[in-house]
């Protein structure tokens, strides 16, 4: 049995992982950002220490007071809109969660860590930290950074008992995508710059929803496989194969 602390476990693979994780008999501290979110998942599982951990604020201090063998970085947040015109705010409040806030959080969770000399780091990356997709690139962006943080980590780490893992899933069905999807049409409209695209941002978002993975099982069995096993593979994209839909 391990203590393993999971972000963003209020849905999607978060949640999956989780349940996952606890089936097994692990210890698990499931976080999300919101008071509400919170209540939710308590009531929905019961078998899980639930607690509010918005990674973007002092909330990460309280991480000192649990015992954290293995930390799954799986809190993020997603933003669509062609780069030329989004709202710089929009940028960074993307890189704000995505990589700042799981810096910070590592950070926090290393500082017990490192004195042990033993722990294990998962980082939610995506497929789209390893290509780049017209309409996502504010995304595809801080996934790219988590990409270089999680490599560097690891090189850094090397000989402390600790390691690095970084999961890349393919556009897996649990709602994210088609929230990101959607969230360019709050701002960008016919006055845009690059408005007259309008057409191949509709084409692209909808070839990104249309064409997701139905069963995030394998996901989430994967994120419990990576807790569990003696070692790891520093890369780990789901499905194995994804890249070749993206011409990689």
């Amino acid at each position: 049995m391990k203590s393993v602390l999971v972000t963003g476990a209020g849905s999607g693979f978060g949640k999956g992982a989780c349940l996952e994780l606890a089936n097994r008999g692990h210890r698990v501290i499931a976080t999300t950002e919101t008071v509400e979110q919170c209540e939710k998942l308590r009531k929905e599982t019961p078998q899980l220490q639930v607690e509010k951990l918005d990674i973007t604020t002092d909330d990460i201090s309280k991480v000192s007071e649990w015992e954290i063998e293995v930390l799954v970085n799986n809190a993020g947040t997603g933003q669509s809109g062609p780069l030329a015109a989004i709202p710089i705010e929009k940028i960074n409040q993307t890189f704000s969660v995505n990589v700042f806030g799981t810096l910070a959080l590592t950070q926090k969770v290393l500082e017990q860590m490192l004195p042990r000399q033993s722990g294990r780091i998962l980082i939610m990356s995506s497929i789209g930290g390893l290509v780049t997709v017209p309409g996502f690139g504010a995304y595809t962006m801080t996934k790219h950074a988590l990409e270089a943080l999680g490599r560097t980590l690891s090189a850094e780490l090397n000989g402390t008992g600790i390691d690095v893992g970084i999961i890349n899933p393919g556009p897996y069905n649990t709602g994210f995508n088609d929230r990101m999807a959607a969230s360019m049409w709050d701002w960008f409209n016919d006055a845009s710059l690059l408005s007259e695209n309008t057409d191949m941002f509709k084409a692209v978002c909808g070839e990104i929803t249309g064409n997701q993975i139905p069963d995030t099982a394998d996901v989430e069995q994967l994120i419990a496989n990576l807790v569990e096993a003696d070692t790891i593979d520093q890369q780990n994209i789901i499905p194995p194969d994804i890249l070749d839909n993206f011409g990689a």
